[in-house]
């Protein structure tokens, strides 16, 4: 088997022209947002969407549930697709929805969407409380039952006491490293060092937002902070989570941002001047150019097999330790 391609987070306004890209890509897997504010009923309806894409393109998409759902897909020359939220609101105030929706095949979930929750404290807020009594319920359900707990939108403390509480390793599904470029949203070194040694992984992502010099960042920029990132920490914690989400209209980003929550605007790192979707760097417009990436990553001097494990080797080895019972 060659080395796997996987995007480990999307929400692209997906479609029978974004799957074959993704076939055209080589891309094996890739993680999609099914919730951002949904309530449980709410993220159902999301997945019988999916199922209808899954029932009338066989030949290009399937639901992936497992590691071994990655080895199947480049048998069979297909993309498998992994589900997640970047909210905790579908298992509202109900712990026993954790192991519900493991059952229905979501494999990620993160504790916060930049707000307080429940469950932890988002990047946006002035003061981080860390992990709630219901948070450190959750995060032991999710450890027991394979779900893996995301810290992508969390503040400090409450990512710090995540990977410290949880019994197995958590994951970044989608950010970059505060050193390399200041935002909200970007992780600290304290965060990565501790991430890592736990033995968790950061998905890089290429949302302007969160790039040095935003849409106009080079890929030779992006793979520089990348070998930088795979000195510091380990290539073997690095994957890639592009937050692509390709063909969405700016309607979109709004109900990322503000969902039901607030009658107010925000527009999280953007601005009453550029509100929308900002533009992606030229160098990546979609699922057809992770080749790109690779390339990219090789004229850093990492070595193939570092560059094998980034693009998507590492996050394989991920699903085969995180997705099942613990």
């Amino acid at each position: 088997m060659r080395a796997p391609v996987i995007d480990n987070l999307q929400y692209a306004k997906f479609s029978p022209g974004i799957f074959r890209e993704m076939r055209e890509g080589g891309v094996d897997a890739v993680h999609v947002t099914i919730a951002y504010h949904e309530s449980f009923r709410e993220m159902v309806l999301n997945l019988e969407r999916w199922n209808r894409w899954f029932e009338d393109h066989p030949d290009l998409i399937f639901k992936g549930i497992s590691a071994e759902d990655v080895i199947r897909a480049q048998e069979s020359g297909r993309t498998a697709i992994f589900f997640g939220f970047q909210n905790p609101s579908p298992i509202e105030d109900d712990v026993g929805l954790v192991e519900i929706c493991h059952q229905l095949g979501v494999r990620f979930m993160q504790l916060t969407y930049n707000n307080q929750s429940l469950l932890a404290t988002g990047c946006y807020e002035a003061e981080d409380t860390g992990l709630t009594r219901m948070g450190r319920a959750v995060v032991a359900e999710m450890n027991r039952v394979g779900m893996v707990v995301d810290m992508s939108h969390s503040a400090e403390r409450s990512t710090l006491e995540a990977i410290e509480y949880s019994t197995r390793p958590i994951a970044i599904t989608h950010a970059n490293p505060a050193w390399w470029h200041e935002a909200l949203r970007n992780k600290s070194d304290t965060v990565l060092r501790a991430l890592t040694e736990a033995g968790g992984m950061l998905g890089v992502s290429i949302y302007p937002h969160h790039l040095k010099g935003g849409s106009a960042c080079t890929l030779e920029e992006f793979c520089a902070m990348i070998a930088e990132a795979a000195q510091r920490y380990g290539a073997r914690h690095l994957g890639l989570g592009s937050d692509l989400c390709q063909d969405q209209p700016d309607s979109v980003v709004e109900w990322m941002r503000v969902g039901r929550w607030t009658k107010g605007v925000d527009y999280g790192e953007g601005s009453a001047a550029a509100p929308g979707f900002p533009p992606m760097p030229a160098w990546f417009s979609g699922n057809c150019d992770f080749g790109f990436i690779r390339d990219g990553l090789l004229a850093t001097g990492l070595s193939a097999e570092e560059v094998d494990g980034i693009m998507g080797g590492n996050w394989h080895r991920f699903y085969a330790e995180s997705f099942g019972p613990s």
